[in-house]
């Protein structure tokens, strides 16, 4: 199966509410993420990633309304586990929900979902989504017990978070490595689909190649941050050409 690539926008909208973030509801402002989404789908990616916080810092509900009725692939709402951000999601149906962690003092999401912990309160939500006919993924480290947790929680897939990796070099790379090839391997042994992000640039995608089972990398700063230099569409044609090596 190729390596599928999900464009994630958020920085595009980071870079719009950096001035416009006291407009009114519905004035289109730039840069506009649902446009840059548009772009990112005629260069090749196989589906839009927006992550909708409870402070709306970036992405906002507008932005999401226009990506489910605008997008030609598929929308990955990425979200936290709040009542409000549920309710919006049920509302919406995204194709694809990704529950991660929130924690409205960091810059980017750190660190897995704790399956484990919130067990009782991801099952009804996981269940409410998959009724709408939503996709559910969770956002995990590759530890043992969590990749257990979301097994019996029915999530569809799992995203192993690549940040350790991606933030580490030498011996501690090399481990973190080998950990998200056994969590891939032992999810799949439980039948979870996998899929993979954070972190993720030109630089390093290749190394997770090693990684078996993947379906698809889930990537933003990288690829808005080379559309700078590049123009957006060649930034994600040359991901998706890297995603084209993945030996499967």
């Amino acid at each position: 199966m190729p390596l599928r690539l999900g464009v994630n926008i958020d920085h595009v909208a980071t870079l719009r509410q950096a001035r416009y973030a006291r407009d009114p509801e519905g004035v289109l402002v730039e840069p506009d993420p649902v446009g840059a989404a548009l772009i990112a789908e005629q260069a090749g990616a196989d589906g839009i990633t927006a992550h909708l916080r409870e402070d709306r810092r970036h992405i906002q509900d507008k932005d999401v309304r226009r990506l489910r009725q605008s997008l030609g692939t598929k929308l990955n709402l990425e979200m936290g586990n709040t009542p409000g951000i549920v309710a919006f999601a049920l509302r919406i149906c995204p194709h694809d929900a990704c529950l991660v962690p929130e924690n409205r003092h960091e810059v980017t999401t750190e660190g897995g979902l704790d399956c484990v912990a919130h067990r009782t309160e991801l099952a009804g939500t996981i269940s409410q989504l998959q009724d709408t006919g939503t996709t559910v993924s969770l956002f995990i480290d590759p530890e043992p017990d969590q990749i257990r947790a979301a097994a019996a929680l029915r999530a569809e897939f799992i995203e192993l978070h690549t940040g350790a990796f991606a933030n580490a070099t030498g011996e501690i790379r090399a481990r973190e490595l080998q950990r998200l090839i056994d969590g891939a391997s032992m999810a799949r042994e439980l039948g979870l689909r996998v899929n993979a992000g954070h972190g993720l640039n030109y630089d390093n995608v290749r190394e997770l190649f090693a990684i078996p089972h993947l379906e698809e990398l889930n990537i933003g700063h990288a690829i808005v941050s080379r559309g700078l230099f590049t123009g957006l569409a060649a930034a994600v044609a040359e991901m998706k050409a890297i995603c084209g090596e993945y030996p499967g």
